[in-house]
């Protein structure tokens, strides 16, 4: 079950970068809705619990506001599937077991045991920050470190295009939790 719970952990922390052809996604600032393909490692190091990690694979589409998130092992077996959309937010799990909320970064706390920004995740995956958000960019004015609500997001591309989207994300709270994503490819949202 801590397995399941840190892999489903993973799934909503979540999720760099090859653009399909004929189908090239807009600059990162006009990107609001888009689809991603990402391998995930998750390592969870609670104080006075045993460290806890996890692998697999992550399937994002966000558009119009709404994400849908499946999770998967390495093999392709399906974990977890997370469906949110204003108001609303929904995890099926393999096993069957189904849980609701009206606000999913509630719901993610609730099953994982963790206050995990799920809300915040599209906007950290493009760069872009809310509130009292620090970023530092690199020196093609991309986003390369973004600190907000006590989590840290460091960013890597694959190549030196000013308008890159990220190809690794590691996202840190306190040393405590971290999510390292592989971004395989970036497309426009179907």
């Amino acid at each position: 079950m801590r397995a399941a719970l840190a892999s489903l952990l993973a799934a909503i922390l979540l999720a760099g970068c090859a653009a399909l052809p004929g189908h090239p996604l807009a600059a990162r600032d006009q990107i609001s809705n888009f689809a991603l393909e990402a391998r995930f490692a998750l390592r969870i190091s609670l104080p006075g619990q045993a460290e806890q990690s996890s692998g697999g694979r992550l399937s994002w589409v966000q558009k119009n506001g709404n994400s849908r998130l499946l999770l998967s092992s390495p093999l392709g077996y399906g974990l977890a599937e997370i469906e949110s959309t204003p108001g609303h937010a929904i995890l099926r799990m393999a096993n069957s077991e189904t849980r609701e909320s009206s606000d999913p970064d509630a719901l993610m706390e609730e099953v994982s045991g963790q206050p995990l920004p799920v809300s915040r995740l599209p906007a950290w995956l493009l760069g872009h920050g809310a509130g009292q958000t620090t970023i530092e960019r690199d020196p093609l004015g991309r986003p390369q470190h973004l600190e907000e609500a006590g989590w840290r997001v460091d960013y890597a591309y694959d190549n030196d295009a000013a308008d890159a989207l990220p190809a690794r994300l590691t996202l840190n709270r306190d040393d405590q939790i971290e999510l390292r994503l592989r971004i395989e490819e970036w497309r426009d949202a179907p």
